[in-house]
């Protein structure tokens, strides 16, 4: 009696597959869409082969690979904007893959922020020039494809902003969170992934191996000041395994949590900035607003009419958070880590150590991501006399 595939889900990807003939065929993330492909599929010669030049195939073979060797944050990265791609061209060769249709699919987007544009281009030339390294194609048909240029992310915190932004911070977990990265100048994904055993505390530092480390080249040191080291050994003791910085159910820091965070901080930040001014909310604007959210919900499964008290609280938390968009800066840990490079080649500190410290592979990635001191004068007239000695010397050398 013949046997026939059957259709399984891929928790890790999210999507369907069956394998026919040793190659597993992407059937999509809809279960029903699913199946329906199946059944085409087995209405078909079963002699037909999945052509190894299957954009769909080359996808699931680099994301297998990514999977394997990447982290879970960097596959779910690939993952979610190649299923975009795939979902647009499911039956695209890659032979026939052009530019043109990447920029179609990009400009599909037009909420996209440049940013986000650079990234989706950035997903496929990188998956197209995998596949082409390890001889899964012969030549790569979107090598010319120019990647386009990133938003820059200019927010930088003085030290009088850090100071205002630690007095509006509640949880003391996060405030343990948001010191640490600004006295070290760590990576997010660095300070949201410390143990216990990666600290070595004679030398008031972290060491994650090479197989942890970004780019898994070499081994990433992130040096302690004695505030972060005080923070380091205090949370040691309360969890001595797993993740050293959690919240306040215990739970690891995620990436969303921190956004969450950093969210929530917004907008209490604009309460006492409101507050301080004697602002308020306009009712009008209030109004406005309800009269564009639905009125109805959703109570296990039975769709129930929302009350006007509802309505109402939803549209001022929305217009809230319209205010502290418009009049507060938008904090991250990420702007933080910027903001700890901003500060140490302010103060003098050689772009060498300043790489090393931050754990960059290419120190020239300072001078990439940092071009906005080169708009502080002063800072530039004050490094340009001290190249040359200082402010003491004449005209004449003495």
């Amino acid at each position: 009696m013949p046997h026939f595939p059957k259709p399984f889900f891929k928790k890790s990807r999210g999507l369907w597959y069956v394998q026919i003939n040793g190659k597993q065929v992407n059937l999509g993330p809809n279960s029903d869409e699913a199946h329906h492909r199946y059944h085409q599929l087995m209405l078909e010669p079963r002699t037909q082969t999945v052509s190894d030049d299957a954009l769909v195939q080359i996808v699931d073979v680099f994301l297998d690979w990514v999977q394997k060797h990447r982290s879970p944050d960097t596959f779910e990265w690939y993952r979610y904007r190649l299923q975009r791609l795939c979902d647009r061209y499911p039956e695209m060769r890659v032979r026939n893959l052009r530019p043109f249709h990447v920029q179609e699919w990009v400009d599909s987007y037009p909420k996209f922020t440049r940013t986000s544009k650079r990234n989706y281009v950035r997903t496929i030339k990188r998956c197209l020039k995998w596949a082409t390294q390890q001889g899964y194609i012969d030549k790569n048909p979107i090598t010319q494809l120019e990647v386009p240029g990133a938003d820059r992310r200019e927010t930088t915190i003085s030290a009088e902003e850090y100071t205002a932004l630690l007095s509006h911070i509640r949880d003391p977990d996060f405030r343990d969170l948001v010191i640490v990265t600004w006295e070290s100048g760590c990576r997010p994904q660095e300070s949201l992934r410390v143990e216990a055993r990666h600290v070595e505390l004679t030398k008031q530092r972290w060491i994650f191996p090479i197989s942890e480390a970004k780019g898994k080249r070499n081994p990433r040191v992130v040096y302690l000041t004695d505030v972060s080291l005080e923070i380091t050994r205090r949370r040691m003791q309360l969890y001595p395994t797993g993740a050293l910085f959690r919240n306040s159910r215990g739970q690891p820091w995620k990436t969303g949590a921190v956004k969450c965070a950093f969210d929530r901080l917004r907008i209490r930040m604009y309460h006492a900035q409101a507050k301080s001014s004697g602002e308020t909310l306009d009712e009008k604007e209030v109004k406005r607003i309800m009269h564009r959210l639905r009125t109805t919900k959703r109570v296990k499964g039975t769709s129930m009419q929302r009350t006007e008290a509802e309505i109402r609280q939803d549209a001022r938390r929305i217009l809230i958070w319209q205010r502290a968009s418009a009049t507060t800066a938008r904090y991250s840990l990420y702007a933080i880590r910027h903001s700890w490079a901003t500060r140490a080649l302010q103060s003098g500190l050689d772009g060498l150590t300043v790489a090393i410290l931050m754990g960059h592979s290419d120190p020239s990635t300072l001078a990439r991501v940092y071009q906005h001191l080169a708009h502080q004068p002063e800072h530039l007239l004050s490094q340009a006399k001290k190249a040359v000695g200082g402010e003491t010397r004449s005209a004449h050398g003495s």
